[in-house]
């Protein structure tokens, strides 16, 4: 790709400007933490989006210009229109990238694009939680070593209702005992997906160096590496023949 990679940091941006604790850790919101760390990689070009702005921000010259898109989505899920679902998976399939964070999980445009619930257990209590790299070879790994540890976040725990990855980078461990898939890739059409659970809006999960490489790490694996449009032309018959 001789330009810069061009991601979209897309962010409800409800829980910062409605809680104080929540806009002390984030005083320019989800969306402004992960585009300033992200802006300051070389060849990354970060600009952000949110659900209040004209069509959430996702217009279709904004997408046409978008090479990567984050999602971080919680209380305002239904909030999202469904035009806008249909644009972004377009895109994805196309070969946009789509990395899906935290309780962006049950947005519109996971849920479309797994065709699953993906419903998971959870809970709130301030636990540690175990980043185990299960696939160290993975591009999204680079650099995080074994594992690494986020002193306090929400669980999320099995089961989690999605198609089985095409590749597994991740599980977590909590304190309670359970373990859950925590970073899942996807493709779909021309595009690559990427969930990644770490990221709960109380704690500061998105300040830590070993998530941020993680996050740089999949901004760039799901970059297109090509597109694609799709159509069904019809075919006549003895085609081959004209060769």
């Amino acid at each position: 790709m001789s330009h810069s990679i061009r991601v979209t940091v897309w962010n409800e941006y409800k829980h910062e400007k409605s809680n104080p604790k929540i806009g002390a850790i984030y005083p320019e919101g989800i969306h402004g933490t992960i585009a300033k760390f992200l802006n300051a990689q070389e060849g990354v070009e970060a600009r952000c989006a949110w659900l209040d702005q004209p069509e959430h921000g996702l217009t279709d010259e904004v997408l046409a210009s978008t090479d990567v898109l984050t999602w971080w989505g919680h209380m305002a899920h239904d909030k999202v229109a469904d035009a806008i679902v249909d644009r972004v998976q377009k895109r994805v399939l196309e070969g946009m990238g789509l990395i899906v964070l935290h309780s962006g999980h049950f947005s519109k445009i996971f849920r479309r694009l797994m065709g699953t619930t993906c419903q998971l257990i959870w809970r709130e209590v301030e636990e540690h939680e175990v980043v185990w790299t299960v696939s160290p070879g993975h591009p999204i790994a680079a650099g995080i070593g074994s594992h690494f540890v986020i002193p306090h976040e929400e669980m999320y725990g099995e089961h989690f209702d999605i198609p089985q990855p095409d590749e597994l980078v991740f599980i977590s461990s909590f304190a309670g005992g359970e373990v859950f898939r925590s970073g899942c890739c996807w493709r779909r059409g021309a595009g690559k997906v990427f969930s990644f659970c770490p990221g709960h809006e109380t704690y500061p999960i998105y300040h830590q160096p070993e998530v941020q490489r993680v996050i740089t790490n999949a901004v760039r694996w799901a970059a297109p590496t090509g597109s694609m449009k799709f159509a069904c032309p019809p075919m006549p018959m003895g085609w081959w023949k004209q060769k």
